[in-house]
């Protein structure tokens, strides 16, 4: 009898230790944004995919609209092993290298495509290795769009911006950026922005068409400038030792999961950047105001001097080649 418990405990205690070498491993996906934006469409695509070619292996859970972190908080949760991968703007990591603030700086990139071919280039590659040194691994750029400028008044020229308060993301480029206009840059997160607009805490804010449609922010300011003077992207990053601790035949296949899922969610905001734009002009809830290109000029020339400013942090021949992918 006691032969037979003994046998039927190792048995238990057998299958038990089966089972948690089994189950999948797990990789929290945090985000801000809303799930019909293209962050939160190609999240939820590489949870499908992962699904289809990793069950039992792997499993991705989305954490959409900062439910489990914001943008501010998560990579120091992911570098404590809260959060696994996370699709923070460029913006978001000044304070990691400078190296990416080359992305805020105004009027670089005359459009999507241009940024596409620097970032594909060997310099926008290398540029998802700046963080290693802080435990942080960039696996891929995720593109949003051209950014515009919204505001309780018509923004025509860079004296319509004088004293009005814009929200920013945490970036001394885009402060630096406002202030060449004589405007008031304030620090906010994206999750506060549409109360400040609502409540008038804020004059305007700088977003693309889809971030302007997703979070309603078209509802609560009369006048969206098209002023592309900007773009807003995403870096998918993950930790060091997260990323490292994965076997390499594993590692591969979830990599090409988010490659595809990356190219989806580029399709995507590439095809938003113009539904968006016209369900708000649609909406008639806030004038689209087409600036002319002497206008945009000025914009240009209040803003440009900008890059100087941080010219050595980022580097000037990193600068130079981003501006030749306009070409």
């Amino acid at each position: 009898m006691r032969l037979l418990t003994a046998a039927v405990t190792t048995m238990a205690l057998t299958l038990g230790a089966t089972s948690a070498m089994a189950a999948p491993i797990e990789i929290k996906f945090s985000h801000v944004v809303a799930e019909n934006t293209p962050k939160g469409q190609m999240a939820n695509k590489f949870a499908e995919l992962v699904e289809e070619r990793l069950a039992g292996k792997v499993e991705v859970n989305v954490f959409p609209s900062s439910q489990l972190f914001g943008d501010n908080k998560v990579l120091e949760a992911m570098l404590l092993g809260d959060v696994q991968m996370a699709a923070p703007s460029l913006s978001k990591f000044q304070k990691y290298t400078p190296t990416l603030q080359l992305f805020d700086l105004p009027f670089l990139f005359k459009d999507m495509a241009a940024v596409e071919r620097f970032q594909g280039s060997a310099d926008g590659q290398k540029m998802l290795t700046s963080l290693e040194s802080k435990g942080l691994v960039g696996l891929g750029y995720l593109h949003n769009g051209m950014k515009q400028l919204s505001a309780s008044d018509v923004l025509r020229v860079p004296a319509d911006a004088n004293g009005k308060k814009f929200r920013i993301m945490t970036s001394d480029v885009l402060q630096a950026q406002f202030e060449a206009v004589d405007a008031v840059p304030l620090k906010k997160p994206f999750s506060e922005v549409f109360t400040l607009l609502q409540t008038k805490a804020i004059d305007g804010q700088e977003n693309t068409w889809s971030n302007i449609y997703s979070k309603k922010f078209f509802e609560v300011q009369p006048f969206i400038t098209e002023s592309n003077h900007g773009v807003l992207d995403y870096m998918i990053v993950t930790s060091a030792e997260f990323w490292g601790g994965l076997d390499a035949d594993l590692r591969s296949e979830v990599k090409a999961a988010l490659d595809e899922a990356i190219a989806y969610g580029n399709n995507i905001a590439a095809e938003k950047a113009n539904s968006d734009k016209q369900a708000i002009i649609d909406s008639k809830r806030s004038e689209v105001v087409e600036i002319s290109a002497e206008e945009r000029a000025l914009w240009v020339a209040a803003m440009k001097p900008v890059w100087a400013k941080f010219s050595d942090d980022i580097g000037a021949d990193l600068i130079k080649a981003a501006e030749a992918s306009n070409q």
